[in-house]
């Protein structure tokens, strides 16, 4: 079965591709599966929101809690989420392939967004410790998830740019949470409405998403897997273990790019907190951009090659090693945003392929499984590095050595991602 309102056949990577008759049901689903993309981009959009507008308002939020008083202390604020996050993410996974895609996505939105709502009444440390690390609790199911029901639903031609406009709502909430240091400054408004706003929206949206939303079930007849199963069958997987080093590798210097930017700028450059935190997010524009090129050129190229998302992603990730290099070592704030632009662009042909190249390379029935385990050692990754940025800025180690040494990595994860071998369509059981 194909997104596409033609009928389909197996395409190079065990994708369909368009043979040319028309059929009114396909028509249908085709329009439902652009439909499942537009009612998930807000909740990406306050996923996101919800989590990076923190970064932004962090000088208020430390002259307002008692005992946030060193960098490493705020690195742990933002490793508390991604710790519980990265440990919840494979289970949140596996419930949504064994169970319903649809009910963890809406379900995963009603608590996260409760729990944002919450946040605004924190009075100590150990309060604002214990909500971030239960809003890690309630997202880690939601990112899985949703790129699984939408790559259930988009099949071939459609899959990278359907994945890119989903991650294009994940961008856009990182702009809006660039914003949270105005509103912050704001003397009628302050951090604490900040986080109710945002958590009462995602509370009145979880309904009518709910209600909308539905599960595919036609070409994709998920096993009945116990866990043992799923997980054994995953690190069996050459491919898969090399998409997972590769997954969390430049993922290090994203999160810091995403939680200690406006802090980095504001401290390098003298900028006021709203303007550092606006100035970051130049990145996330780029990153859509990114994420739609990158999206259209995959599904393109895979008319001609099964490895065309994967040559797409490194070209991507070929521009993290001048862009890190820029961040690290700029002389202004015009050099350092050129760098956050080249940077961002990468991540979105990084990012808006990702999924797809997981679906070239294992069944439908272990995608979301997959994709939480790669979030467990990402994020649990970019965690550590956000408590080691912290502590090497609390010693005074330049930023220059610092981004130097991700774009080293960078690099590296070039090499990894060439060695990804897509798999025939009969070895990965794809159903179409």
């Amino acid at each position: 079965m194909s997104s596409s309102s033609k009928s389909s056949t197996a395409g190079t990577d065990g994708e369909s591709v368009a043979t040319g008759s028309g059929l009114s049901s396909s028509d249908r689903l085709s329009r439902y599966a652009w439909l499942v993309v537009v009612l998930l981009f807000p909740v990406a959009l306050l996923n996101y929101l919800d989590r990076q507008m923190l970064a932004a308002m962090k000088t208020s939020m430390v002259n307002d809690i008692p005992h946030i008083n060193t960098q490493a202390n705020w690195g742990i604020v933002l490793g508390s989420f991604k710790w519980v996050y990265a440990l919840l993410s494979p289970f949140g996974g596996y419930v949504a392939d064994r169970f319903s895609r649809r009910h963890v996505i809406g379900l995963s939105l009603l608590v996260w967004s409760a729990v944002t709502w919450f946040t605004a009444y924190v009075e100590s440390y150990e309060q604002l410790l214990f909500m971030r690390a239960l809003m890690g609790v309630s997202e880690a199911f939601y990112i899985p998830a949703a790129l699984a029901l939408i790559t259930d639903y988009h099949v071939g031609q459609t899959r990278s740019r359907a994945v890119g406009i989903h991650q294009a709502g994940i961008y856009t909430g990182l702009i809006l949470g660039g914003f949270a240091g105005y509103v912050a400054e704001a003397p009628t408004l302050g951090w604490r409405f900040a986080f109710s706003a945002c958590g009462i929206a995602g509370v009145l949206y979880a309904l009518p998403l709910l209600l909308i939303l539905r599960n595919q079930t036609v070409g994709v007849r998920p096993k009945a897997l116990s866990p043992l199963q799923s997980v054994s069958a995953l690190l069996g997987n050459r491919n898969y273990l090399l998409l997972v080093l590769y997954f969390t590798l430049p993922a290090i210097a994203g999160w810091v790019v995403k939680d200690w930017m406006p802090d980095i700028l504001k401290e390098k450059f003298q900028l006021g907190q709203g303007r550092a935190g606006l100035v970051a997010t130049f990145v996330h524009p780029a990153s859509i951009l990114g994420a739609a090129l990158g999206g259209f050129l995959a599904d393109r190229w895979m008319r001609r090659t099964a490895r065309a998302r994967i040559l797409v992603s490194a070209f991507g990730m070929a521009m993290f090693l001048p862009a890190l290099f820029s961040v690290g070592n700029a002389p202004t704030a015009q050099v350092a945003v050129l760098g956050l632009i080249l940077f961002g662009v990468g991540w979105g042909f990084f990012d808006c392929n990702n999924m797809p190249i997981l679906c070239q390379i294992t069944r439908p029935e272990l995608r979301a499984t997959g994709y939480g385990i790669m979030n467990l050692v990402s994020i649990s990754c970019g965690g550590f590095g956000d408590w080691g940025f912290g502590y090497l800025r609390d010693h005074n180690v330049p930023l220059n050595l610092i981004f130097g040494a991700f774009a080293l990595v960078a690099g590296l994860s070039i090499l990894v991602v060439l060695l990804i071998q897509p798999q025939p369509p009969e070895e990965i059981c794809e159903q179409v």
